[in-house]
């Protein structure tokens, strides 16, 4: 992991195409804004996690859908 120091408006380039600049730093947060070519997919970590955990569990097989349906009809 390389960890760097950049003050506001300062930026950090990745390759030839991606820029991120700091645009303002508050107590509890930093503003960055990210330039990058537009098929560069660009995502928060906690939303890659969501989505993550949301496909295994759409990918868990589900109960029997007769027996789901049997338990409603003789309840």
């Amino acid at each position: 992991m390389l960890i760097l120091t950049r003050k506001v408006t300062e930026s950090i380039k990745i390759g030839d195409d991606i820029e991120i600049t700091i645009l303002g730093i508050g107590t509890q947060n930093v503003k960055i804004a990210i330039q990058a070519p537009k098929d560069i997919l660009i995502l928060r970590k906690e939303l890659v996690r969501e989505i993550a955990d949301n496909n295994t569990v759409a990918s868990e097989p589900k109960q029997n859908l007769l027996e789901i349906l049997a338990k409603k009809i003789f309840k």
